[in-house]
């Protein structure tokens, strides 16, 4: 990777936050710019531990294979099998695979294509009642359809809400839980988990944007103060690429799942396509070119990708809603992107 100018190109760009580029164990590139706490001039380190966003979806989608390996979760069985939906708009022909490849056709609690905004979600529900998965039901269970299952692949926060409900149906143990005890403990990411912002976990950035009339404000009444099964643990930059080598390296699923969830499973557009969770970014004659999962709410955004010729991991994390994307554009685009 020609990492030259890449320095001046994220102090340029008034970059946030902590960029890492990893070939194996070996550190290609490294870089941190910001503050984690713009209150109290704390700077960002290699260390600090960012909100995912999204990302988490990628741990979500692990601990349900995990469960669908030992027969415990089937992928094609109705959702309503697990999850209590009786007098839901939900379809019963909406399965697991649907829910974790994008293509169940239900509404999302917040229909960002469509406009709606997930910060005016919670004018009339405050965002602290939203803390166990089950909270999030009310929010779109009764919403219409927009689509029959497995007709149309749109993404679907909502969707990873109901896969985290039949983990949590099948496991008898809260999502957060066992994430951390069968995903992140298990993938040696020792500095992840799910901080309640409300508390005082140590070395967790704080995530901040610019209004209209330029002022920063804080995101704590954007988001709902602990992370679930759609988004919202937080993680360190290694913390990320620890967790796509010990996937890689067979750690957290058996054979058969581990090639599953590097395998595209649908089409989302002509360059990409859907899996487990995972988006993959096609080359022409149909080989991946590159797998990843990337997140943005307000106050964070970021990625973790993987460029299969060149064996390289990649993340960047932000704790701003913007920051990040010029940053990924540049290394792709220096990787022939």
């Amino acid at each position: 990777m020609d990492i030259s100018g890449l320095d001046s190109f994220l102090d340029e760009s008034d970059f946030t936050g902590v960029v890492l580029v990893k070939d194996g164990n070996r550190v290609v590139y490294e870089a941190v710019r910001g503050l984690a706490s713009r209150r109290w001039d704390i700077p960002n380190t290699m260390d600090t531990r960012f909100d995912t966003a999204s990302i988490t979806k990628l741990f979500t989608s692990v601990a349900v294979l995990q469960q669908v390996a030992k027969g415990n979760l089937d992928l094609e069985t109705s959702i309503h099998h697990y999850v209590e939906l009786e007098d839901t708009t939900i379809d019963p022909g909406v399965t697991l695979l649907h829910l974790l490849t994008h293509t169940s056709g239900i509404a999302d609690d917040a229909d960002e294509e469509a406009g709606e905004s997930y910060e005016d979600l919670f004018i009339e529900t405050p965002n602290y009642s939203l803390i166990e998965t089950k909270d999030y039901l009310p929010q779109f269970v009764t919403k219409p359809p927009l689509a029959e299952p497995g007709v149309d692949c749109r993404y679907c926060n909502v969707g990873y809400i109901l896969a985290g409900l039949a983990l949590e149906k099948v496991t008898g143990v809260p999502y957060r839980q066992y994430v951390f005890d069968e995903v992140l403990t298990k993938a040696a990411m020792n500095d992840s988990g799910f901080y309640d912002r409300r508390e005082a976990a140590p070395r967790v950035a704080e995530g901040w944007d610019k209004d209209a009339a330029g002022t920063w404000f804080q995101n704590i009444y954007s988001y709902p103060p602990i992370g679930s099964a759609d988004g919202g643990a937080q993680t360190t930059a290694d913390d990320l690429v620890r967790f796509l080598q010990a996937v890689r390296n067979g750690e957290l699923l058996d054979p058969e799942y581990t090639e599953e969830f590097f395998t595209p499973q649908v089409e989302h557009d002509d360059e990409t396509m859907y899996g487990f969770g995972l988006e993959f970014d096609m080359n022409d004659d149909g080989t991946v070119r590159s797998y990843y999962k990337d997140g943005v709410n307000v106050g964070a955004s970021g990625i973790v990708r993987y460029y299969l010729d060149e064996g390289l991991d990649v993340v960047v994390l932000s704790n701003n809603v913007d920051a990040a994307w010029p940053v990924v554009r540049e290394i792709d685009e220096r990787l022939g992107g």
